[in-house]
């Protein structure tokens, strides 16, 4: 039977570790990729140019409105090749990289399973640091919403350093080796709940005699990672782990054991359909008609392709202005863990620290080239290698609390 002090202790921990989450109550996290494009001209007002630095230094207007001034359309149609809004693959892939790596599994256990029959129930914290101060955060997240001010909504102008994961997560071991565990959680600072599942067998692990018991705890495992809550980002990650553990039984009914793991992480970022011009209703912008079908011939073509047929002064440019990231982020992540899990009876209490071992460029093993618009409709064909070119290294902070029955 569990004491009634370890429920309180488990509680009150709870409460300590969910403090900053509650406290948090914003969205400022949200992915917002409607931002996320080559020439923030197409979408904004009162730019010398439209780099990033240009929409984030300067002093934007009509914020989200497709861009309709002749000499405007002519610039950003001169630097993309395009008379729409041009998604930025780059800065798309940046961004699912860094939330990636936060939302992957963290393999936050030693090589031994819970033991034959047996399961733990815990709750897990993950602090993760970003690149904040890059442009691909500014812009592809919410930031804080001030009703007085556009430009404050436009883009997240203080990022936080640190992304919060907090969820729950039960282990269940089935002889032989195996164990298998699911967790659900949420991010604050977003909409966004996360899932998933960790399958592993321990290789060596148990009671063993002579020269055999030096040796430590071997495990393989396999887990993956996915979330919902946002209409404009998919994002599952899965990772390949191998792990090597030691007990070491301390005084009374306490057993310490430190893990060091490698993880090979997969990310696979897909965006929804994205309308870079979310201030213009394309519909009404078109002066609709409906569509170009038999009883409702647009006279300008001579086939009827079901496409919206314009009346009056309308346009239907603004409807090319949703848009897909495609090719999506098909990315690769080299992780190491080192790990310290203290048991005192029930409870148990764990610490992990995870960090790039080569930088996310130098890990793209299968990476993938794509087009890019350039300059006076020029395309440059790069890769992923490339794209992640001075995105640093990251780390993630792992404790968890939980109780083994």
């Amino acid at each position: 039977m569990v004491k009634p002090s370890y429920l309180l202790g488990l509680g009150a921990t709870v409460g300590v570790l969910l403090a900053p989450a509650i406290a948090s109550a914003s969205e400022s996290l949200n992915p917002a990729l409607n931002r996320l494009v080559l020439d923030h001209r197409c979408n904004t007002s009162g730019l010398s140019s439209g780099s990033a630095a240009a929409y984030l230094g300067g002093n934007p207007t009509n914020i989200g409105r497709f861009n309709d001034d002749p000499v405007a359309r002519q610039a950003y149609t001169n630097a993309t090749g395009r008379d729409s809004c041009v998604p930025d693959i780059v800065r798309f892939k940046q961004l699912v990289n860094q939330f990636g790596f936060a939302l992957a599994p963290t393999a936050m256990h030693t090589a031994r399973t819970t033991g034959f029959g047996g399961f733990q129930f815990s709750i897990e914290a993950v602090y993760t640091k970003i690149d904040s101060g890059a442009d691909y955060w500014k812009l592809g997240t919410q930031g804080d919403r001030d009703p007085t001010s556009d430009k404050a909504a436009s883009f997240n102008a203080s990022p936080p350093g640190v992304i919060q994961t907090y969820s729950l997560k039960i282990r269940k071991a089935f002889g032989f080796g195996l164990e298998a565990s699911t967790q659900v959680g949420y991010v604050p600072s977003t909409t966004i709940l996360f899932g998933g599942a960790d399958m592993r067998m321990a290789l060596l692990e148990g009671f063993r005699t002579g020269v055999a018991g030096i040796f430590p705890d071997v495990s393989v495992g396999a887990g993956v990672r996915t979330i919902t809550g946002t209409e404009q980002l998919q994002l599952t990650t899965v990772g390949l782990d191998v792990q090597l553990s030691k007990p070491l039984p301390l005084a009374g009914q306490s057993v310490l054991s430190p893990w060091i793991g490698y993880q090979y992480l997969w990310i696979f970022g897909d965006s929804g359909l994205i309308d870079t011009t979310p201030a213009t209703d394309a519909v009404g912008y078109c002066q609709s008609k409906g569509t170009n079908a038999p009883g409702n011939a647009d006279p300008t073509k001579t086939v009827y392709d079901g496409q919206p047929v314009c009346a009056g002064g309308g346009s239907p440019v603004d409807f090319n202005n949703n848009v897909v990231f495609s090719p999506a982020a098909r990315l690769e992540r080299q992780r190491l863990m080192f790990g310290l899990d203290y048991r005192y009876e029930m409870i148990t209490f764990g610490a992990e620290f995870i960090t790039d071992i080569v930088a996310p460029a130098d890990a793209q093993a299968g990476s993938s080239s794509f087009e890019v618009p350039g300059r006076n409709g020029k395309v440059t064909v790069t890769n992923d290698k490339e794209a992640l070119s001075g995105v640093p290294r990251q780390w993630s902070m792992v404790l968890q609390l939980g109780v083994l029955f």
